[in-house]
């Protein structure tokens, strides 16, 4: 029996093959629809993963829900648009990911015994070797966020044995890091500095950071986030105030800001 697309559906393969029918009916008769290539939509795409990023960090699960369903209705159409030049279709790509989660578990679908989740990561990383990558880094797209990069680099080396024994050790090399920018940078004297210097002794204080968040279970990434987040909503109790009381940021001095910026803290 053919899926109704104006009916709701009961169960999740029905709900699937429900959206399957809209995008083609999207892709023959919708004239949006129809222009759309691979790289027209990468954008969208992106900017949808943004939107679901911000409702995991506010809790909204109505919202998670709908960016959820946004990216799957551009997972959809990716494979509706490779399936008309027969690249692949939807099957295609369900089966492969489904042969990929069975061939890198294998202490689920074969003889393989581990211990924690660091023994799944380092076997993971050894079959993505055998399976044709010829570096553990390989898999980390160029493209990434700087800091979402860092994190990744760091768990990929982890995950072949290239790591700190010891919290501690991953501390002093931050201490040993924040010593080496402060040399190149040094705050109690006006002397000229080198900025690229400076500059390279930063990024290197920054990788020990995350390296030392990850080693406490700190996703570095969120942790920014929600630090930026927590400043914009205490910055903008600040502007409204401060227009209140009839007064505008720049002829206040830095005083009279932080009155108000304190109150925004115990809010």
């Amino acid at each position: 029996m053919p899926i109704t697309p104006s009916l709701t559906a009961s169960t999740p393969a029905t709900a699937f093959e429900r959206l399957l029918t809209i995008m083609d009916d999207l892709r023959i008769n919708c004239p949006w629809d129809k222009k759309q290539t691979l790289e027209s939509l990468r954008h969208l795409t992106i900017e949808e993963v943004y939107e679901l990023s911000d409702a995991i960090l506010s809790t909204d699960m109505p919202e998670i829900k709908k960016e959820l369903g946004d990216i799957m209705l551009h997972l959809v159409f990716y494979s509706r648009i490779a399936s008309e030049s027969n690249h692949f279709n939807i099957t295609d790509v369900l089966n492969s990911i489904c042969e990929k989660l069975i061939n890198r578990h294998p202490h689920i679908y074969g003889d393989v015994e581990v211990n924690d989740e660091n023994d799944v990561k380092r076997n993971w990383e050894q079959i993505k070797l055998k399976e044709g990558n010829k570096s553990v880094l390989g898999g980390v797209p160029a493209s990434l966020p700087a800091l979402v990069k860092a994190s990744r680099i760091q768990e990929k080396a982890r995950g072949v044995g290239f790591d700190w024994e010891e919290k501690s050790q991953v501390w002093a090399k931050v201490e040993e890091e924040l010593q080496e920018f402060k040399n190149e940078f040094n705050v109690e004297d006006g002397n000229q500095i080198d900025h690229e210097k400076a500059e390279s002794e930063f990024g290197d204080l920054l990788f020990s950071l995350i390296n030392y968040a990850r080693f406490i279970n700190i996703n570095p990434e969120n942790a920014l986030e929600k630090t930026n987040r927590k400043f914009i909503k205490r910055f903008q109790y600040l502007e409204n105030k401060a227009a209140e009381n009839g007064k505008q940021l720049h002829n206040m001095s830095l005083t009279e800001m932080d009155v108000f910026w304190e109150e925004a803290k115990k809010i």
